[in-house]
């Protein structure tokens, strides 16, 4: 009965995660949040686990969704001629119209989907520095209410502002080939704050950044979908490398809530990604600002009234 009760939890953890890994309102916080109310029954280092490897069910949603735009090798496929059968006995039976028409012609790179594997990973090396260096200091120090309830209203006051500011302009990049080098790197930095402050949002913070050096709403959102594919791997990674390390060893139950919070995840979050997609099309993210404002100022009032 305590498993089936911990395995609730972990399907209700992985619809926020799903949820809120993709709209800008920081997953992260609402997964501190919900802890406040609904703890799962784990060990606190699985917890610190939990809660970053969890987002590998939601980063498996972009690698699905977006596969044929990632996967940088093709088939090249060469129309076949008579003589290129002649030294294939297997072919001698066939008559003349059924002979096979193509063939393979090898494995092939493509050459702008490498070209934006390498714009991705330079836009995650500030992040990935960060991450190294001052992981378990900022577990430490700012994965708490105030940081979160304050890194939630002042990136929803930067969210409206930033909006009402580009309303009627024209984005300078429109589309996906057309990010250069310097925007990259600055949209890496400002993909930084989110992994020094909880309750920023990984992707609030790139898309903001994005949006303030005008880059268009679908190009941000996409763009940060392929960000999150190195970022929280590799955040899954060093998680995972220092549990093991410290001695740590999953126990049947951790490694089915963290089985189920992942695949829930996963399935929540291939619909939230393509409802975001539809959505910026003819909407803004000033509701996604107010909000978190509103949630923002309802943790304070939490942790005043806690204290």
């Amino acid at each position: 009965m305590q498993t089936f009760l911990e395995i609730l939890k972990a399907i209700l953890f992985g619809i926020v995660e799903g949820v809120t890994e993709w709209l800008p309102i920081s997953s992260t916080g609402h997964m501190i949040i919900l802890d406040e109310f609904v703890k799962l029954n784990v060990r606190e280092e699985f917890w610190n686990l939990f809660l970053v490897v969890i987002q590998l069910g939601a980063i498996m949603a972009v690698v699905v969704l977006f596969w044929e735009k990632l996967w940088p090798f093709g088939l090249r496929q060469v129309s076949a001629k008579e003589d290129d059968y002649d030294d294939y006995d297997e072919y001698d039976d066939y008559e003349d119209e059924d002979r096979p028409r193509k063939k393979s012609g090898g494995i092939y790179l493509k050459g702008d989907i490498i070209m934006l594997w390498v714009k991705i990973l330079i836009a995650c090396i500030p992040a990935a520095i960060v991450g190294l260096l001052f992981d378990d200091w900022i577990d430490a120090h700012l994965y708490n209410f105030p940081c979160v309830a304050g890194a939630l209203i002042v990136f929803g006051i930067l969210f409206i502002l930033i909006e009402k500011r580009n309303a009627g302009k024209k984005p300078r990049v429109r589309k996906m080939a057309r990010l250069d080098y310097l925007t990259v790197v600055l949209i890496g930095v400002f993909q930084l704050l989110a992994a020094i402050f909880p309750g920023t949002s990984r992707s609030g913070a790139t898309i903001l950044g994005a949006l303030l050096i005008g880059v268009s709403r679908s190009v941000a959102a996409e763009f940060t979908f392929y960000l999150a594919i190195p970022v929280m791997f590799g955040a899954s990674a060093l998680k995972v490398l220092k549990f093991v390390s410290a001695g740590f060893a999953f126990t049947p139950q951790e490694a089915v809530i963290l089985f189920v919070g992942c695949i829930v995840a996963y399935i929540v979050s291939i619909f939230v990604i393509k409802f975001l997609l539809e959505y910026i099309k003819k909407h803004n993210f000033i509701p996604f600002g107010i909000y978190r404002i509103a949630l923002g100022l309802l943790l304070f009032l939490y942790f005043f009234i806690k204290k």
